[in-house]
């Protein structure tokens, strides 16, 4: 993947670079594989919004992806590498020997021709999908599961990639991109690589129009506001000596709000430990 700059013929075109979109080898996605997608705008079943600064954004159709991968033994020929408009990563389109097609992300290196399979005994090379305990230590991996047979749930978007650390019994110890050391069941599975599109994160936005494409809103400082409207608004020429709190006085910016202790005995390090 690479960045094209764009010309500055323009005030929207001036610091703005897009994608070359140069290792996408279909334009028009697999209409069995997609299904339509309704937009709620952040409103809940109330109609009340539940977050802030959603709304808008080009019509898309979402892609079904096989995050199971549950499929095991039989190889599929990858045929295509898609452009998903849902996710920052490209997906790939497989086709299994029985003629099934399904979507995957596509890892580093994948490209059309090449072979993927889900197995037990399946070689150590991107695209190939293993439970922990079959990986060696120190390989790159994504789409891991945290449940066996849920699906993957860790390390999906384009450039992530987490690498399994050590192997403790029925457990593994995954270190993931946040810098997180996790135990996860060694019969969970992950696949083989890192996510591809590595370059996504060096894209520059160039205007505010882009942003409303992907259906994001203009959104307003706190301390911009009156004191009626968020509680860091007003003030005659006040510093910014506040809490940061949202609109609702909740503390934010380090304030800890996860509440599930029935996995906290799961994570071995936390990701803010240095």
């Amino acid at each position: 993947m690479g960045i094209k700059v764009l010309k500055p013929r323009s005030n929207g075109q001036r610091n703005r670079s897009v994608s070359d979109f140069s290792e996408v080898t279909k334009s028009k996605p697999e209409k069995r594989l997609t299904e339509p997608m309704k937009r709620s705008s952040a409103r809940n079943n109330y109609g009340r919004i539940t977050m802030r600064h959603r709304g808008g954004g080009h019509k898309k159709r979402y892609r079904i992806i096989d995050f199971k991968r549950n499929k095991m033994d039989m190889p599929a020929q990858v045929i295509a590498i898609e452009y998903d408009p849902n996710r920052n990563c490209r997906i790939a389109l497989v086709c299994y020997k029985d003629g099934e097609k399904t979507y995957i992300i596509a890892p580093v290196s994948l490209s059309v021709g090449n072979e993927v399979i889900s197995s037990e005994s399946a070689d150590i090379k991107p695209g190939n999908c293993l439970q922990l305990k079959n990986i060696p230590t120190g390989t790159q991996l994504h789409n891991i599961e945290m449940r066996p047979g849920k699906g993957g749930q860790i390390a999906k978007s384009a450039g992530t990639s987490a690498s399994l650390v050590a192997k403790l019994g029925k457990y593994c110890q995954v270190k993931l991109p946040s810098g997180e050391v996790r135990q996860i069941l060694s019969e969970c599975r992950a696949t083989v690589g890192q996510v591809g599109n590595t370059e996504t994160e060096n894209i520059k936005i160039g205007k505010a129009g882009r942003n409303r494409w992907k259906g994001k809103r203009p959104k307003v400082r706190g301390m911009a506001m009156n004191p009626i409207d968020h509680p860091l608004g007003g003030g005659e020429g006040v510093g910014k000596g506040h809490h940061p709190v949202t609109p609702w006085g909740q503390p934010c910016k380090g304030f800890k709000t996860r509440t599930n202790k029935r996995t906290s005995s799961m994570i071995v390090r936390r990701r803010n430990k240095k």
